[in-house]
């Protein structure tokens, strides 16, 4: 396996091999599917060379569109020692070990967050996605669950009740909006609340977003702020969301999938002032964490608010076995068979330390301030604002302004196809053209200023090629 992960990385020879969509989809079709398909012992071989070939990697300096982090040797380590021995934490019988290290692992995250750790709770879940569906899945519960006697409105059927409502950021996370669609309560249940210019939940707007639901008798049973948003890394002002949604009687769930890693540093951790506030926090260990995919973690400050999840089956945690003292994990997750992904977290976490993992954060800070730099020296491209975290927002300015939309996206296709590069794009929120962004996520601590710049002079290059082209 290490022989053809070698092979293929060798034949990519950069961040993404060169090409297009049908070339990569082509080459798995040779391999795993057509007349001359790989079979037998050779399959692990040929189809390892393939994945590696065919994937993008993260630890090349210029593979930086995403929250896609190269994961560290000692994290990789540990999970495979957790593939081999395959443990599942739906019953302690099947995992130990594992059940009582994920429960010291999320006390230790508690206390960082800012919990009491003897009043949280928490789970490992998927990633932020799966977390922020349990937050607005507690919330929802806390104020329409069957105990408080309420009829509501959901998905705006009409009933004798009030509509309940979820206030995020413009800028939140998409998954806010589809949580709110699997919990019954619609995708328009969710109210956006506008922004400033670096894209933070303006304080004002979400008071007046409160008021508003007041005014027509709207129930918010949830605000979500966002610490670290995907684009730019923006933090919300956690302390007053978390005052204006104790005014208003909502829960205050803050998504900090990427910006929890700053916990781990001693200079950014105070962007994340009042993150012990919120009734539940996500966090993403495989993002600022170096962590191989899954590692996300769930906490809530107060274990009884997760009432609502606990579960019995018979078959997997009888009552008399937790009587007996065999502790179980099934309540807290939405899940049931449930990998032992707590491992590679604890064993990075004692390897490195949080004084060690806070020196790769603030590397990749730094790296992201230099990349700004470079981004404000260069003629032909615009910064957007000052990097937060570790990611910042910029774009190539044409000779012919109103092309700058077609011409920026069409200069990061450019890049894919050439395999020179993977780099981010998004748009910023609002209407009509000039939108179009592109965007450094900065995640290899290993990277130098110097690669970044290269990178940076290799977007302005593409840029003009594409204004050639036209």
């Amino acid at each position: 396996m290490l022989s053809a992960l070698t092979e293929g990385a060798r034949r990519r020879g950069g961040p993404l091999a060169p090409g297009l969509p049908g070339d990569a989809a082509a080459a798995v079709a040779e391999v795993f599917g057509g007349p001359s398909a790989v079979t037998g012992t050779a399959a692990l071989d040929r189809l390892t060379e393939l994945l590696a070939h065919g994937s993008a990697d993260p630890a090349d300096p210029a593979c930086a569109a995403h929250l896609h982090c190269p994961p560290l040797a000692v994290a990789v380590a540990a999970d495979l020692a957790v593939t081999a021995l395959n443990p599942s934490q739906d019953s302690w019988d099947q995992a130990p070990a594992a059940t009582a290290l994920e429960t010291l692992l999320l006390q230790e995250l508690a206390r960082m967050v800012g919990y009491d750790s003897e009043q949280a709770a928490g789970v490992v879940t998927s990633g932020g996605t799966e977390s922020n569906l349990m937050g607005l899945m507690l919330a929802r519960d806390r104020v329409l669950g069957a105990s408080t006697g309420r009829q509501v409105e959901l998905s705006g059927v009409p009933g004798s009740g009030p509509r309940p409502r979820i206030l995020a950021s413009a800028t939140a996370h998409f998954s806010v909006q589809r949580s709110a669609a699997l919990l019954g309560l619609g995708e328009d249940a969710v109210l956006p609340v506008a922004v400033d210019r670096e894209l933070r939940m303006d304080p004002v707007a979400l008071t007046e977003a409160l008021d508003g639901c007041a005014r027509r008798g709207e129930l918010p049973i949830a605000v979500v702020a966002t610490a670290g948003t995907t684009d730019t890394g923006a933090v919300d002002p956690l302390r007053e969301c978390a005052a204006l949604a104790a005014r208003y009687g909502a829960w205050l769930h803050v998504d900090a999938a990427y910006g929890g890693g700053a916990l781990l540093s001693d200079r950014l951790a105070p962007l994340l002032d009042g993150l012990g506030l919120a009734d539940s926090v996500s966090l993403d260990w495989h993002k600022l964490g170096w962590q191989p995919v899954a590692a996300g973690i769930f906490l809530v400050r107060r274990s009884e608010t997760y009432a609502s999840l606990a579960r019995r089956a018979v078959y997997l945690n009888p009552q008399d076995d937790e009587e007996a003292g065999y502790p179980s994990l099934l309540g807290l997750s939405l899940r049931t068979t449930r990998r032992a992904d707590a491992f590679k977290i604890a064993v990075t976490l004692r390897t490195l330390g949080r004084e060690g993992l806070g020196r790769l954060v603030d590397a990749c800070h730094e790296l992201s301030l230099a990349g700004a730099r470079t981004v404000r020296d260069h003629p032909q491209l615009e910064l957007h604002s000052e990097p937060v975290l570790t990611a910042f927002l910029f774009r190539y300015l044409p000779a012919d302004a109103s092309r700058a939309d077609e011409i920026n996206a069409g200069l990061r296709r450019r890049l894919l196809r050439e395999g020179r590069a993977v780099v981010g794009r998004t748009e910023l929120p609002g209407e009509g053209p000039g939108r179009v962004r592109l965007k450094l996520t900065l995640l290899n601590p290993h990277t130098t200023d110097v690669e970044v710049e290269r990178l940076l002079h290799a977007v302005a290059a593409a840029g003009r090629a594409e204004e050639d082209a036209l």
